[in-house]
């Protein structure tokens, strides 16, 4: 299901963007050698040597993809935040796998290699680690708290510990010290932004692949970063402002993430999203 946007009341704010029509746009997307799909986005071979063009998706799913549905205009924002996000980090020395975004979907990205593990950080109790441990979600944790979780759809994505990591190879000590550097700079990148506008980062997680450079591996944030794979609640009425809203039938998600956009400036704040029209 591909999609494109009428024109839009903020697109001075989104320089670079284009509109091609949809019988261009069906035309284009299906030319191209598609590498992976998965639940949110769709990875297609780069122009150039080592890059990829991974595509934001509308679909939503939660609960291991057991609810699902299309959510008009996700993949939109989800594009534009995870753009700022990982320019900021880029800016701020922390290596990510971002190069430009293309258009309003669209991002052009490094290859790499992705290690199989998800790093969470927990800066406050909640979701998974609430029931598993018996604390009261939004509780302020002693410091942030890193785990790690083996990326198998099929399995659930278990909790794994480092034992585990170093025993399967997943990972080596020296990339589990730079994993958990990263993941701390993130850290404070990310709970500072967010602290700014008005909304608490109460965890995140992330995912990192290794490149060579000159025959040396280098570790790098990978993926995504956006309201799908952080919690975000606003710091004085506690409102949901991420994915929670999905799972729980909070509202409408379009609005929560385009709240955390014009709080950023990454669209104007008298901005209203328009939903895209979707091609089948």
């Amino acid at each position: 299901m591909l999609a494109t946007l009428r024109r839009l009341p903020y697109e001075g704010a989104m320089r670079g963007d284009s509109f091609p029509r949809p019988s261009l746009e069906r035309s284009h997307m299906a030319r191209r050698n598609k590498i992976y799909e998965g639940k949110a986005k769709i990875l297609y071979e780069g122009p150039e040597p080592g890059t990829i063009v991974q595509y934001f998706k509308d679909d939503a799913t939660a609960f291991n993809a057991q609810k699902k549905d299309v959510i008009e205009g996700k993949g939109v924002l989800n594009n534009r935040l995870s753009e700022f996000f990982m320019t900021g980090l880029n800016q701020i020395g922390v290596p990510t796998h971002f190069i430009r975004r293309l258009n309003m979907r669209e991002q052009l990205v490094r290859a790499c290699e992705i290690i199989p593990l998800e790093i969470i950080v927990r800066n406050f109790a909640a979701g998974s680690m609430s029931k598993r441990l018996g604390i009261e979600e939004g509780t302020q944790l002693p410091r942030p708290i890193v785990e790690y979780c083996f990326k198998n759809d099929e399995l659930g994505d278990p909790l794994v510990t480092e034992e585990h990591i170093a025993a399967f190879g997943w990972a080596s000590q020296q990339d589990m010290d730079d994993i958990l550097s990263l993941a701390l700079r993130v850290n404070d990148y990310m709970s500072g932004l967010m602290y700014g506008v008005g909304i608490k980062l109460i965890d995140f997680k992330i995912e990192i692949g290794r490149v060579y450079e000159n025959d040396y591996p280098r570790l790098i944030v990978a993926d995504e970063i956006s309201p799908d794979s952080c919690r975000l609640w606003d710091i004085e009425t506690g409102q949901k402002l991420d994915k929670d809203v999905f799972r729980r039938d909070l509202g409408s998600l379009t609005d929560a993430y385009s709240e955390v956009a014009r709080r950023l400036g990454v669209i104007p704040k008298t901005a209203n999203v328009i939903k895209p029209t979707l091609i089948n």
